[in-house]
């Protein structure tokens, strides 16, 4: 199912706007293809991305079995200060840097609060308001027409796929075992190393988005730590994980990934046919009035005033301009305070 949405996630975020923390970044890029018709060549770029991180799971899986125990105890004692460093470089390349700082450390105070609450689902109000509601809020009010979508692609070469594959393999491994570091701030790690195109960073998203869910499971394995929901799901049912246990996972996540391919491009092109024939706008209030329904249901009045806290810091982070990559502050700060306070 988690290799699953690594797929299918990019659908809502670019049809909908509605991306969850790992697929934000797929919004402006996805968006601009979806305005000239071209919204299902966004999904079709993003899951190709998605696919070709297959084979590279599976090389750094062995890469991670062999090394990552040994360099841990290194990585442990300077995560801290690895999560500051990797911090100030993605402000660093923000165009508005004061407003970066401000949306960082506005995230990072909410995210404290959140996080050290008695919420049974403290990430639900904190990340679903910055991410999903800020954004559908925005779509109603730009009230935005969909055009008629094409059901096509252009051709991808390969010169065009190698770099955004290099780089998410970089990025994704310092991810996999900084906690703190999803595969949105991969992707923009990964496209600092040159200047990518639109269609290249759809790819990188992708491909990181997939390769970071895939290495928390070696992670858990290696060092026992879990990096991503999955990996703490799977880490409860098994007691103790075995090396049998890794390749029936890798196994679990080449088969579920290739069917997954054509179903989100099946998915895609039924979502292309019907958003030019309803309207966008309700279709935004009726998502976050769903939104609104599930956070109130499941982490009450307390967990609803920081979901309407952090869809407010959601929404300057959006107007104001800066990257909302930087919003990942509400995680990032807690645990750089957790590792030295």
């Amino acid at each position: 199912m988690s290799i699953a949405h690594t797929f299918i996630d990019f659908i809502p975020s670019i049809f909908l706007g509605a991306p969850d923390d790992d697929t934000v970044l797929s919004v402006l890029p996805g968006h601009k293809l979806l305005k000239i018709g071209k919204g299902y060549e966004a999904v079709y770029l993003s899951t190709l991305g998605s696919l070709l991180a297959l084979p590279i799971i599976i090389v750094m899986s062995i890469i991670f079995i062999l090394f990552l125990d040994k360099i841990n105890p290194l990585i442990k004692s300077f995560t801290p200060y690895l999560l500051i460093a990797s911090s100030i470089f993605l402000i660093s390349k923000d165009r508005k840097k004061l407003t970066a700082i401000i949306v960082f450390i506005i995230s990072g105070f909410l995210g404290v609060i959140a996080l050290n609450s008695n919420l049974e689902q403290p990430l639900l109000p904190l990340l679903t308001g910055l991410f999903g509601a800020s954004s559908m809020l925005i779509s109603i009010n730009s009230k935005v027409k969909i055009p008629k979508q094409k059901i096509s692609h252009s051709k991808i070469k390969w010169k065009d796929i190698r770099l955004p594959l290099f780089a998410s393999m970089i990025s994704s491994s310092l991810c996999g075992f900084l906690p703190g570091l999803g595969s949105g701030q991969a992707a923009v790690l990964g496209s600092s190393f040159k200047k990518l195109s639109r269609k290249q960073f759809l790819l990188l998203l992708g491909s990181t988005n997939t390769i970071v869910l895939g290495l928390s499971f070696i992670v858990l394995y290696t060092i026992g730590k879990s990096r991503t929901g999955s990996a703490v799901f799977v880490g409860e049912i098994l007691e103790k994980i075995s090396i049998n246990h890794v390749i029936i996972i890798l196994i679990t996540i080449i088969i579920t990934g290739i069917l997954c391919f054509h179903l989100t491009l099946f998915l895609g092109k039924k979502f292309s046919t019907l958003m030019s024939k309803i309207s966008y706008t309700k279709i935004s209030i009726a998502i976050l009035v769903f939104i609104c329904i599930i956070v109130l249901i499941f982490s009450g009045p307390k967990g609803f005033v920081i979901f309407v806290l952090s869809t407010l810091i959601g929404l300057y982070g959006i107007i104001s301009g800066a990257r909302r990559i930087n919003l990942m502050g509400c995680l990032i700060i807690p645990i750089i305070l957790f590792y030295l306070v």
